[in-house]
């Protein structure tokens, strides 16, 4: 994350994930070099406290940022997060479930978030790839717990950050992949690998996909 009262120093987004003792966190954090010398680097970590649509306590999610005329904004989606007790149909407490597909801006400088509901996004997803470039978000594959199914999909989500308020839209694209905990990688400006994963709940992922973009349309292809 390229921001803040010193742009030209990068700060990292750290959010969710389980606990030692298997609780879920909500919590936001910023992570940024404060020295850095031969011999050591110093880490400053700092919690983020938001206002509005707070996303709840999850796992296996993704958050991202975008640059739009200037600006910039992290965007959470997916994920998976506890059964509500009310809502629990079995004895185990920690029964998880997809979070809603929602997608959630976080204006990191004034700790604001806000969701929103795109038709093109049906179902929850966790575990899944995603690609942030300029304003662009790419969502491919991960798992669908309600259904048990990892469906090839690709979405762009795209934000543009005017004057007002943000304008959120999402493509559904053709030509996707079905793949979850997989680990992504970017090899040059325009290319990413996708290693490993998982393409059925016992069966591993045997290939790795090179994802290359041009003039803003995406490739994917096995090597």
């Amino acid at each position: 994350f390229k921001g803040g009262l010193e742009p030209e120093k990068q700060q990292y987004i750290i959010h969710g994930g389980k606990t030692p003792n298997n609780e879920l966190s909500d919590k936001i954090y910023v992570m940024s070099v404060v020295c850095k010398n031969n011999k050591k680097v110093t880490f400053r970590c700092t919690e983020k406290d938001l206002v509005g649509d707070v996303p709840e306590a999850r796992y296996g999610h993704s958050i991202d940022v975008v640059y739009s005329r200037g600006k910039s904004m992290g965007v959470v989606f997916g994920g998976r997060s506890y059964i509500p007790s009310a809502q629990r149909i079995t004895e185990k407490w920690n029964s998880v479930a997809d979070c809603l597909p929602h997608v959630f801006l976080v204006d990191f400088e004034f700790g604001c978030s806000t969701s929103y509901i795109l038709p093109e996004l049906q179902d929850g997803l966790s575990f899944h790839v995603s690609i942030a470039r300029n304003d662009t978000i790419y969502i491919l594959g991960g798992h669908s717990l309600a259904n048990n199914v990892r469906p090839a999909n690709l979405y762009r989500i795209r934000v543009d950050l005017p004057l007002g308020s943000p304008a959120v839209n999402c493509t559904v694209l053709p030509r996707g992949i079905s793949v979850s905990s997989a680990i992504l990688t970017q090899t040059n400006n325009d290319e990413f690998v996708i290693v490993g994963g998982y393409q059925l709940e016992n069966q591993k992922r045997m290939v790795c996909n090179i994802i290359s973009f041009e003039d803003n349309k995406i490739e994917i292809r096995e090597m």
